[in-house]
């Protein structure tokens, strides 16, 4: 696999809890590809992962897919996410896409996929993510 911005990143708690992972990237195409963990414990009365879960995994995939394409240079916000749910997510092994469409100079436009092991697509997203200069955010002076 090819280096990415993320190799010394440190993962937030939010990504540990979700199970991230990286599994692939294409940083000059603003491409990168994620492995969640579904777990049993985010499953709603009917056995399926609860769409904020499914959310969050969507958003944690878009997002580093601007610091991958910015070469760590850029974090993200996200000012507004659409999701459309397309299938019910079991407990398993969840597969992450996101390919930044537009990187502007203040806002980055990105779309996203969930998908099952078996290939099923669970859900899709766009996103417009406000850029942040990672060195004032790592220093907290946003």
């Amino acid at each position: 696999m090819v280096k990415t911005a993320l190799d010394n990143f440190k993962r937030p708690p939010c990504a540990e809890l979700l199970g991230w992972r990286l599994l692939d990237a294409r940083p000059a195409d603003g491409w990168i590809k994620l492995g969640f963990e579904g777990k049993p414990e985010f499953c709603n009365p009917a056995g399926f992962i609860q769409g904020g879960l499914l959310s969050a995994m969507l958003d944690d995939t878009m997002g580093p897919a601007v610091l991958v394409m910015s070469e760590g240079r850029l974090y993200t916000t996200t000012i507004s996410m659409t999701v459309n749910f397309l299938s019910p997510a079991k407990p398993g092994p969840i597969i992450a896409e996101a390919t930044v469409t537009q990187l502007g100079k203040t806002i980055a436009f990105v779309e996203a996929k969930l998908m099952a092991e078996d290939g099923t697509v669970l859900a899709t997203a766009s996103a417009s993510e406000r850029l942040l200069e990672a060195a004032r955010v790592v220093g907290k002076i946003v």
